[in-house]
């Protein structure tokens, strides 16, 4: 910041003697590059050009600076030619800059002089650099003048007039002197170079005195009032034609006269003074032309070193201009910030200045209500202000990383001339309670919002753009995609560089940075959801960019509301989440049902055209379940590549589909085949044997008609449906065999698909559960169960029923043995091993062993009238059971001797009683009948319901074998005890 003093020691100077001024023309000005930037001082409605203003407000100075004393001025020529004798006149004037000690000015703003200033000497206080000449101090008015640019002929006048004016006036104090008026008297045009010249100073006079008594006064001006309209007709008259300013000339005494009337009028105060340039705004103009002189001439972004002294005189025109310190202050304020903005915003040690010189504003606002005052007020910090509030609003744009601290120094004045205008100007916040308006944070707050918004409105055309370009590419972004990418950058930039420095006015800057990205995507994202109706690659990566961001967005938040008294929940309410997630797993799930539904679709249709071939493929499985399995594959493939990351929370919801399709297959595959009962005859009701010859009981052989036409209406129905053919039963068995073997390969994969799946984590894998068909297997092992049964059943009950149920040992038991039954057997029996798959195929022929033995046990002990056994036949049938289990046995090659022995037992219980003599039996058939129903049995012996559990200990066995038995004994006990008839 020193260098904003220049460093005035000898040899160094720019000034150690007055240098030649330039043309009031030719001096720097600002204003081109802060065109945008109106005064707010006020505009003056006279003609006066800047260089007149200032040459003016030159003449004020000179004239103010004279001594209290009344010591006249003395004329000091500007020139270092030889022999040239300065006057010691004017103190005031005349005070040599010789001194080095820290300006009071500097201090204020915590300035420090050029290092090592101190022990340098002042311009003029030694000899010269290289001629050997002394040379003399610079004065204040020296230095004045070539900072105003006035020219030594101009300056040298107008001290000749003062000259003559003091001496004229002795004891008069300045303020009661209009000063144009006088200088008009005393400038002739012999002081002049030539009548053009004179002419010029003449109307530029003239237009100073109009606009400081006509358009500017300091007191309100009466249109009607003579002595204006003298003046304006005089000045009107001038403007045409030069006037005379002879002291005797009617003109300017018609002059004289109307502007002594008008600059004597009082304002109230008690001291005697002219008002000719103390009316707004034209003292304010006046007063930033002297300000201004403070400025380097040759570095306009530079204070000069003697600011201090110069400044002394400058506040002396306080009386002419009708000024003080507050007007000072306000004035100061904005010369220094005016001149930061109009050299390009590079020194920012003016800033720096303009914030300090504000501090002081401030404490004025504060002490007065002086209404000019606070119009100008309000007028300078409105325009500081709105040039601040340009940039801030979208600093975005205007700054970054590498100008941060200029933005810094902009906010804290921006911030400052608010709080003065809300503060102090503002009648709202009067009429509040000033706890409850916080001004600084209130325009940070829009600051953030505003420029974030504009940023936001930026990348939205970036990423549109960015879209557009890449239209032809192969899968190109979606537009949303690329905000959510931007965004988060914009964040993670603004977190880094903004909010750093506007924390120190608002301490949740961050939050309220990502609170707004985050209202501002959440409304493109709303829009784009509304039109989304189904899962697509472009939706999810949209959802899921639109997540990443939140999380990024709210721990910014967090992290930034640490040290909040309620933990950051203010601004996380203003984010209401996107819940992508749910809009993601919503999506998933109707692409789930979707999936699930066509499946169902599928396997209605393709069950309709299944014929259960076995000639279908080599493995003799259903065409359809190849297909089954095939697309529940696909659909879980399919499933694994969609971009989400939600792959095992939404799996169960998708397992749990597919295997309900499953399990709808198998219970379709299953369905109509029937079951063990669908193909048990109904048992006829008991009987007793007629006693006779071997020839009647042939004769029975014929009476069979009646119990075959008993069974099962069932299986009538069944008779004609080729569908349900042994092959066709055991296809459905193989079907559901691969279904079921399939299903552990289908849970291997989708854990290794788990496994590659980005979004799984170990405890994914702790619960078996998600990954598992829990329906289908028990629908397959259920399936095979009955399938198996019903394949067993029917192929014994129904298909083999002419040798069995209406062949075995009816009649004759020698005659009707189990050979052909046998025989019939084995064929089906090679069928279904050529046709059923190696894994069943021992299931499925225990099951016909079982179905077999069973319809063994049924002949014997149900088979009707037309059967009887002596006990002599009790070897025969024990003959053909044995022939039986050595089918399934087949010398070793067939089924586990263990396997038959544990499934014949019912039989090999029962056989022993067709041995058993018909007393023995009768007696053991009471005993157990007692012991059954208890003393309730002795009167009368109840009939025994039929269990179809077939032992030698149950009643019902027991009566049974009675009933077959072949013997007179048995007959007449049945006939007694339960009155059975001997046919049906």
């Amino acid at each position: 910041m020193a260098h904003l003093f220049r460093d005035l020691s000898l040899g160094h100077s720019k000034r150690e003697t007055t240098p030649p001024a330039p043309p009031l023309t030719a001096m720097p000005t600002t204003n081109e590059a802060a065109a945008d930037l109106a005064s707010p001082l006020g505009e003056l409605a006279s003609q006066l050009s800047l260089s007149e203003l200032r040459l003016t407000a030159y003449e004020i100075f000179v004239a103010a600076c004279r001594t209290s004393s009344g010591k006249p001025l003395t004329f000091i020529p500007n020139s270092d030619s030889p022999g040239h004798h300065h006057s010691p006149s004017s103190p005031g004037l005349q005070r040599s800059l010789t001194s080095t000690a820290a300006s009071k000015v500097k201090k204020a703003f915590g300035l420090k002089s050029p290092s090592g200033s101190a022990s340098k000497k002042s311009p003029g206080s030694g000899s010269g650099s290289g001629t050997g000449k002394p040379r003399r101090p610079l004065t204040v008015g020296e230095l004045m003048r070539s900072q105003m640019g006035v020219s030594e002929a101009m300056d040298s006048r107008v001290r000749r007039a003062l000259l003559r004016i003091a001496a004229a006036q002795v004891g008069r104090r300045i303020e009661s002197v209009v000063v144009p008026l006088e200088l008009l008297q005393q400038l002739k045009l012999s002081d002049f170079i030539d009548q053009q010249e004179y002419d010029a100073w003449q109307k530029r006079t003239l237009k100073v005195l109009e606009a400081g008594l006509l358009l500017h006064p300091r007191l309100p001006l009466d249109k009607s009032y003579s002595a204006a309209q003298r003046l304006r007709q005089v000045i009107q008259g001038a403007l045409d034609r030069p006037i005379e300013t002879g002291k005797n000339n009617e003109s300017m005494q018609v002059l004289r006269s109307a502007v002594m009337a008008l600059a004597s009028r009082s304002d109230g105060s008690l001291h005697e003074s002219c008002h000719w340039s103390d009316g707004f705004p034209l003292n304010l103009r006046l007063y930033e032309m002297l300000l201004e002189a403070c400025f380097d001439a040759n570095d306009e972004t530079a204070i000069i070193e003697e600011v201090d002294e110069l400044m002394e005189h400058i506040k002396k025109t306080w009386g002419i201009l009708g000024m003080n310190q507050m007007f000072h202050n306000i004035c100061f304020t904005w010369v220094l910030f005016h001149r930061f903005v109009a050299t390009g915003q590079v020194e920012m040690d003016l800033l720096y200045m303009a914030d300090s010189q504000l501090a002081e504003v401030a404490k004025d606002a504060k002490t007065t209500k002086d209404p000019e005052y606070s119009k100008i007020l309000s007028s300078t910090l409105s325009s500081i202000l709105g040039w601040a509030e340009k940039r801030l609003l979208a600093y975005h744009d205007t700054f970054d990383g590498g100008n941060i601290d200029t933005m810094q120094a902009i906010v804290s004045l921006g911030v400052a001339a608010a709080k003065i205008l809300v503060e102090d100007i503002s009648n709202e916040y009067r009429r509040r309670r000033k706890g409850e308006v916080d001004v600084a944070r209130n325009r940070i707050d829009t600051y953030i919002r505003s420029s974030l918004r504009t940023a936001f409105a930026q990348l939205m055309e970036k990423a549109d753009s960015s879209r557009r370009a890449s239209k032809n590419q192969p899968n190109p972004l979606p537009v949303l995609a690329i905000l959510a990418k931007d965004v988060g950058d914009l964040a993670i930039n603004e977190k880094e560089v903004f909010s750093p420095i506007l924390k120190q006015w608002h301490p949740f800057a961050a939050g309220v940075a990502v609170a707004t990205l985050h209202a501002c995507y959440g409304n493109e994202l709303k829009q784009s959801i509304s039109g989304i109706m189904e899962l697509t690659p472009d939706a999810v990566l949209v959802l899921r960019a639109a997540d990443k961001l939140e999380k990024d967005l709210v721990q910014i938040a967090v992290e930034d509301s640490v040290d909040s008294d309620d933990g950051g929940k203010a601004i996380i309410r203003e984010m209401p989440p996107y819940e992508a997630e749910a809009a993601i797993a919503n999506l998933v799930k109707g692409w789930i049902k979707t999936r699930l539904d066509r499946l169902k679709e599928w396997v209605d249709r393709n069950l309709q055209q299944e014929v259960w071939n076995p000639l279908g493929n080599q493995e003799g499985y259903a065409p359809s379940a190849v297909e089954v399995l095939r697309i529940l594959d696909e659909t879980l493939d399919a499933y694994f590549q969609l971009p989400i990351l939600m792959h095992p929370a939404l799996l169960p919801d998708l397992m749990v589909g597919l295997d309900r399709c499953l399990q709808y297959y198998i219970t379709k595959a299953k369905s109509g085949c029937g079951s063990r009962n669908t193909f048990i005859p109904t048992l006829p009701a008991l009987t007793r044997c007629t006693m006779g010859s071997k020839f009647q009981g042939f004769g029975k052989k014929k009476e069979k008609s009646p119990n075959s036409q008993k069974r099962n209406p069932q299986i009538a129905t069944m008779n004609g449906d080729n569908a349900l053919g042994i092959s066709q039963l055991c296809v459905r068995i193989n079907t559901l065999q691969r279904i079921w073997s399939e299903l552990d390969v289908m849970e291997k994969r989708i854990i290794t698909r788990l496994r590659n799946s980005e979004s799984a984590h170990a405890e994914d894998f702790s619960n078996g559960l998600v990954k598992k068909f829990e329906l289908s297997p028990a629908a397959c092992v259920e399936g095979i169960q009955q399938l198996a049964e019903a394949v067993a059943y029917r192929i014994v009950f129904r298909d083999l029923s002419h040798v069995l149920w209406d062949g075995l040992y009816v009649g004759e038991p020698s005659s009707s043995r189990i050979d052909l039954f046998l025989q019939e057997l084995e064929r089906n029996l090679l069928i279904i091993s050529d046709t059923l798959h190696e894994r069943v195929r021992t299931r499925i022929i225990t099951d016909i062993m079982k179905a077999s033995f069973d319809g063994f046990l049924l002949v014997l002990l149900a088979g009707g009238p037309s059967r009887a056994f002596s006990r002599q036949d009790s070897q025969i049938i024990e003959d053909d059971f044995k022939s039986l289990k050595d089918l399934f046995w087949a010398n070793g090659d067939g089924l586990p001797s263990e396997l038959i022995d544990k499934f014949s037992t019912a039989v090999r219980g029962v056989l022993p009683l067709f041995r058993t003599d018909t007393e023995s039996l009768i007696e053991r058939f009471r005993r157990v009948t007692l012991e059954t129903y208890g003393s309730s049995a002795r009167s009368r012996l109840p009939l025994p319901p039929t269990s179809g559990r077939w032992n030698p200990t149950e009643p019902n066995t027991l009566l049974r074998v009675l009933c077959y038995r072949n013997d007179e004994a048995a007959s007449k006990f049945l006939k007694k005890t339960y009155n059975l008839p001997k046919k049906l």
